[in-house]
């Protein structure tokens, strides 16, 4: 599956309704996106002003991630809905603790295809590649992936932020259950995913409504649906948690997250026995 167009050779880039991944950058304060993304953004805001927040604290998280991952001796990653670089990349993060660490990201979005280059750039001891994919076409991902990454050995697999653009018709459970069985024992799951658990009924459905409008999917899920997904795995601790409260040692403060906050937002980490 190319993001190339056979005539020009550039990406496809529809700009003329919102992308999640363009609105993550802007959530990040990036310049990686477009009005109609912006525009969004400032919709979803009106519902729930501590996005950008949020954004970080997600972004943190898959940073203590990853350190703690490379910490246990994990020398491959593979990361599906990569999103716009925004560093320290994942690879980045791993290969200050490993340098020969190798990594594989995975995205669908032509414009993170843009920014393969800058993905691309990592330790000489380590190799990193792009695979240009949806995270449904799994057999693809892992046939791809599996030209850097070994996996009869452990392997990282993180789905940062992911999984609530996927709802349950769309098979986001076979998603996870066919890449969570590809890599050797003792790899690792790493998920965050937005939860409705803690916004009320209206603006769980207005928020629906927002996303459906420009053609995207939204699929807040409780925290029992979210630990499904680890099913048949060994949860690390501290177990499924809000993202922030998920080994918080590991990482610095998020900047505007005061005290007390509460992101809504579940995380977790699991062991393929």
């Amino acid at each position: 599956m190319s993001a190339l167009d056979g005539a020009s050779g550039f990406p496809r880039i529809d700009t003329s309704r919102p992308h999640p991944a363009r609105m993550y950058d802007w959530f990040l304060g990036g310049k990686d996106n477009y009005p109609v993304d912006e525009a969004m953004g400032r919709q979803l805001m009106a519902l729930e002003p501590n996005i950008p927040v949020i954004t970080r604290i997600n972004r943190a998280f898959m940073q203590r991630a990853t350190r703690w991952a490379a910490a246990q001796g994990v020398r491959q990653f593979l990361d599906i809905g990569t999103g716009i670089p925004t560093e320290p990349n994942l690879h980045q993060v791993a290969q200050r603790v490993a340098p020969e660490t190798r990594v594989v990201y995975c995205d669908h979005d032509p414009i993170v295809l843009t920014h393969a280059e800058a993905l691309l750039r990592g330790t000489p001891e380590g190799a990193i590649d792009y695979v240009q994919a949806d995270a449904r076409d799994t057999e693809l991902i892992l046939e791809r992936a599996g030209k850097i990454l070994d996996f009869g050995r452990p392997v990282a697999l993180s789905m940062i932020a992911l999984l609530h653009f996927l709802s349950d018709e769309d098979g986001a459970q076979a998603v996870v259950d066919r890449l969570k069985a590809a890599p050797a024992p003792g790899s690792y799951v790493v998920l965050s995913h937005i939860t409705s658990d803690f916004h009320s009924a209206e603006v769980t459905r207005e928020a629906d409504s927002k996303y459906k409008a420009s053609g995207l999917t939204l699929a807040p899920r409780s925290r029992a649906a979210f630990t499904r997904f680890f099913e048949g795995l060994d949860l690390v601790e501290p177990g499924v948690v809000l993202a922030e409260q998920w080994h918080p040692e590991l990482g610095e403060a998020v900047p505007g997250q005061e005290d007390g906050f509460a992101s809504p937002m579940y995380a977790a980490v699991a062991r393929v026995p």
